[in-house]
């Protein structure tokens, strides 16, 4: 089972995964205006390029924008969730291990604590996103049981993880829970809301652009963030 998991399950997690989203990125090019995107863009390269990278720039910068600035709780909130989402799996000792075993791949990696820390941090932000959710109108609203179980989906391979590195209950039961986890993971980040962790900067950029070029920033000292 061991084997099977984390050979050909996972490389198909992992094609799934980068297919996915190699494929929503064409298609979000493919679906730009031909006249009012891809002509302009293309004619001022540029000032484009400046305005694609102002904004995400800011955008990744935690305050950097106002609509982070106005709502400073979900700010520390969404910030903690997603960096640790995206640091804690990339450098912790364990994983690392296994990419340079497995591909030759080697990377830095972080203090198990503080890997361990970043994992509660995960765990905490995401309870706090679903009572947000739940508690906010204006929120609760957009919310359905698809959007809370992607978050589970997201979240899972951390609880599962801190349970098998702590080795609390059937050691190898909690290692096997997260490996899945973490391959259901990629699979769905391409079906679901998650591919946002492509979008976002496919959306950001493309928005980056306009304002650099069609919205004044080709006419003004200033550009909107």
């Amino acid at each position: 089972m061991y084997q099977f998991i984390t050979g050909p399950l996972l490389w198909l997690a992992f094609s799934v995964f980068f297919v996915g989203c190699v494929v929503h990125v064409v298609l979000y090019v493919k679906n730009l205006d031909q006249d009012l995107d891809r002509v302009s863009y293309g004619s001022h390269v540029g000032w484009g390029i400046r305005g694609a990278l102002r904004s995400l720039v800011f955008w990744m910068l935690p305050f950097g924008t106002r609509s982070w600035r106005v709502k400073p709780v979900y700010t520390v909130i969404f910030y903690l969730f997603h960096l640790g989402a995206v640091i804690a799996p990339l450098f912790l000792s364990a994983h690392v291990v296994i990419l340079k075993l497995r591909w030759g791949i080697a990377l830095p990696t972080l203090p198990d604590v503080v890997a361990d820390w970043m994992t509660v941090g995960v765990i905490l932000a995401a309870l706090a996103m679903v009572i947000r959710r739940l508690a906010l109108p204006e929120v609760r609203v957009l919310t359905t049981s698809r959007e809370i179980g992607t978050l589970v989906i997201a979240v899972a391979p951390f609880v599962t993880g801190f349970i098998a590195y702590h080795q609390i209950g059937d050691s190898t039961f909690w290692t096997l829970a997260h490996i899945l986890s973490g391959e259901m993971l990629l699979v769905a980040v391409p079906f679901t809301k998650l591919s946002h962790v492509v979008l976002f900067f496919c959306s950001r950029i493309q928005l980056g652009m306009d304002f650099g070029i069609k919205r004044g920033g080709m006419k003004s000292a200033g550009m909107p963030v």
